[in-house]
């Protein structure tokens, strides 16, 4: 494993995000003390907004375009971790589950091709997978084994936990994450339920795959509330018309509608988001029955937008929730928003990472294992692991 430089100029460890989108990861590895040089994504909007805040400052390179046009010597002459959020599409149990023969996800092919072209001696020592849960249980959980075997054959024993948004920011969306060691650190002794629940524990029980899991503090417990608090305060323009409300209103179940009714009835107001589903080929707005949102989605049609209902003291007001609100709910509040398109921005939020979950596995996972601080393997583990 290569050591991290300790001249006062270079001693953060430093990263490439691949599929870097607006930049979120960034801004978590960055509030762990993690440098990053370099950032790739093909989306022109996305590379809009991830100039529109960070600019373009000296010591960092932004490559436009397809991952499968990068090559590995168009990576940064020190490199310690390599960072790969690719599309979720062909994985997502809301997709199609074409896995990672899919053509979105299969960039992922992209991605490692990349780490096999710079070669043994400058590959860094860490990288980091980032996509949905349904990536566990893809073809049958197949498509995870695949992808370990690939970063095995890149020389990295793989870890696999998950983090759910709700951790540190009032959103439910949990999330999947591989962690590859070149020199992984040593085995906690019994697997922590919180980041590695019994439905992804299949690829530590699979003798053909080198992994490990490092032992790790538990994560914060989920939030049971803070929508409220984080719903930007509108205009009266804001709010959807009388009309529209009542087609709201009108399309809720009998379950739903009596739940409205008794936030309705409350004498302080109070905020939900909903969602615009179809049942039984209908369209209908169902309410969460918690101050929690919803998993932010890419926001390319009505149906993965969410609506802020606002209901109290006898009325209900209904809009579409906003970018800042978007933004708050990503642990980005204060992100660059100006000159943005509405739906730009809804979308690059929502296909994005959240910042706090990044920051938490930096700072307890990724920057410990680069600067050699976790707990190592005994020479018989390390010798089971280099097979």
């Amino acid at each position: 494993m290569k050591s991290v430089p300790t001249d006062p100029d270079t001693s953060k460890p430093t990263a490439a995000e691949f599929f870097a989108g607006i930049g979120l990861v960034r801004l978590g590895l960055e509030q762990a003390g993690i440098s990053v040089v370099w950032s790739n994504d093909i989306e022109p909007a996305k590379e809009e907004m991830y100039l529109g805040h960070f600019g373009k400052g000296e010591g960092h390179v932004f490559r436009p375009g397809d991952v499968g046009e990068v090559k590995g010597s168009d990576m940064p002459p020190r490199l310690d971790l390599a960072w790969a959020s690719f599309p979720c599409t062909d994985l997502s149990l809301a997709g199609w589950r074409r896995g990672l023969s899919g053509s979105e996800s299969s960039t992922f092919w992209g991605f490692t091709n990349v780490l096999r072209e710079m070669g043994k001696d400058a590959r860094p020592p860490v990288v980091a997978l980032e996509n949905v849960v349904g990536f566990a249980t893809s073809h049958g959980g197949e498509d995870l084994a695949t992808a370990i075997r690939e970063l095995n054959d890149l020389g990295y024993s793989a870890d696999v936990l998950t983090l759910d948004a709700r951790r540190f920011v009032p959103q439910s969306r949990p999330r999947l994450f591989v962690v590859g060691a070149l020199n992984p650190p040593a085995d906690e002794p019994v697997p922590n339920s919180e980041l590695r629940p019994d439905w992804l524990l299949a690829p530590f029980g699979d003798p053909s795959l080198k992994t490990h899991r490092a032992k790790l503090p538990a994560p914060p417990p989920p939030l049971t509330s803070g929508l409220s608090d984080l719903v930007e305060q509108v205009g009266p323009d804001g709010w959807w018309e009388d009309k529209r409300r009542e087609a709201f209103i009108a399309s809720l179940s009998p379950m739903q509608a009596e739940r409205l009714e008794k936030l309705k009835a409350q004498k302080s107001l109070t905020y939900r988001t909903a969602y615009r589903r179809t049942r039984k080929g209908k369209p209908t707005w169902e309410i969460r029955p918690d101050d929690i949102s919803g998993c932010l989605r890419t926001a390319r049609g009505g149906s993965s937008k969410q609506a802020v209902v606002e209901v109290g003291e006898g009325a209900v007001r209904v809009r579409w929730m906003t970018p800042l609100e978007y933004a708050r709910l990503m642990g980005a509040g204060d992100y660059t928003l100006n000159n943005l398109r509405s739906n730009q921005a809804l979308f690059g939020f929502g296909d994005a990472v959240c910042v706090p979950v990044v920051s938490w596995l930096a700072e307890h996972y990724l920057v410990p294992l680069l600067l050699g601080k976790l707990q190592t393997r005994t020479a018989p583990e390390l010798a089971v692991v280099n097979g």
